[in-house]
């Protein structure tokens, strides 16, 4: 019975590694769909390229929509400002047309509301053209004063002044509306005209990178149909040459020869080895059941070292357990002991403390009996 040695055993075990290796690469290399599909980097590099052209796109599209917001807001900001500004302008023509031509004293009916009326208060008739005669003096009646026609004349004048002061006032005010107006229609259409004017940019723009992208996406398609063509026609050329070097090579027709190594006869190329022989693999296999036995032999040893050590701890913990149980039963004992010590004790004191009593009892009856 021969002892496998070392070495070979390590040639046998790489000869087995270099041998699952191959088999791996075979079915690596016979499998027609994972040596077909494979990663095309040119199509990820164009898609690449289309994204950044859409991207590019969509920024140039934002940009033109956020110059179009900050032209609007300034738009609005200015129409804005300007309208306040005419409100602020009309509230203080207001105000100052109160204060210059609306005054209480210039009211019809301030002579009703004077706080001063009392101190300016006259007798109730000087003359016939005393104008403070009120209707219920009853000292002048209306078209028999002096002074009617001259009143009349003046109040004629004074509304005649008026109205001519109110039509200018309000010319004025048209003009400055209608040319108001007229600014405003004017910015308006301005900013028509550039809103107008970005949207033919933006629209030019478009319709440029459309057709440029379109122009670029036909060339890609042309390429990329004209690299098909010429793939699938070198593929269809390669696929034959493998299928006649691999019908015409020694892998498939297992020509043992083909694995004999220049370095020596024990020695073989692992990538045309076939197989070992039949001599080989009962050598094998003769070394695989000496292994086998020497391993249940191994086990056997330390299954009888596993029970001679689990009851050696037995023994120690029945020992330890035995300790501990006299231990306990010291321990009660010694608390009996102290109980019956203590117990002996309480008798003798009981019985110290009877015998006292019983003498004083006697001692006292003795001295009663001599006292009588």
């Amino acid at each position: 019975m021969e002892v496998a040695q070392l070495k070979y055993l390590e040639e046998d075990f790489g000869l087995a590694k270099r041998r699952y290796a191959e088999l791996r690469r075979q079915k690596r290399i016979f499998n027609a769909r994972n040596r077909i599909i494979g990663g095309d980097t040119e199509a990820w590099d164009v898609q690449v390229c289309d994204q950044k052209i859409k991207e590019a796109t969509e920024k140039a599209r934002q940009e033109t929509f956020a110059a179009e917001m900050r032209q609007n807001d300034k738009i609005a900001c200015i129409s804005e400002d300007r309208e306040r500004r005419e409100r602020k302008n009309l509230c203080k023509a207001i105000n100052d047309f109160q204060q210059s031509f609306q005054k209480p004293e210039t009211r019809r009916e301030f002579d009703l509301s004077n706080p001063l009326a009392l101190k300016k208060d006259l007798p109730a008739r000087q003359s016939d053209n005393d104008a403070w005669n009120t209707i219920s003096g009853m000292q002048k009646f209306m078209g028999e004063d002096l002074n009617f026609y001259q009143r009349k004349k003046f109040q004629e004048e004074q509304n005649r002044e008026w109205s001519l002061q109110q039509q200018r006032e309000w010319k004025v005010a048209r003009a400055n509306q209608k040319c108001a107006e007229d600014l405003y229609l004017k910015t308006r259409l301005q900013f028509d005209e550039t809103a107008k004017h970005l949207q033919n940019l933006e629209s030019t723009n478009r319709k440029a990178v459309c057709a440029a992208v379109k122009e670029f996406n036909k060339n890609q398609a042309l390429e990329s149909a004209e690299k098909k063509i010429q793939e699938k026609k070198q593929d269809q050329e390669d696929n034959l040459a493998e299928i006649s070097n691999l019908l015409r090579g020694d892998l498939l027709s297992e020509n043992p020869q083909q694995a004999a190594s220049s370095f020596g006869p024990h020695r073989v190329v692992p990538d045309r080895w076939k197989g070992m022989s039949r001599e080989q693999l009962e050598h094998i296999r003769l070394v695989q059941k000496q292994q086998v036995q020497e391993k249940l032999r191994l086990q056997r040893d330390m299954d009888w070292d596993r029970q001679r050590v689990q009851r050696a701890r037995a023994a120690l913990l029945l020992e330890r357990q035995q300790q501990r149980q006299q231990h306990d039963l010291r321990r009660a004992l010694d608390c009996n002991n102290l109980g019956l010590a203590k117990e002996q004790l309480s008798q003798k004191k009981y019985m110290k403390e009877i015998c006292t009593n019983h003498l004083t009892e006697d001692y006292f009856a003795q001295f009663n009996t001599r006292s009588r």
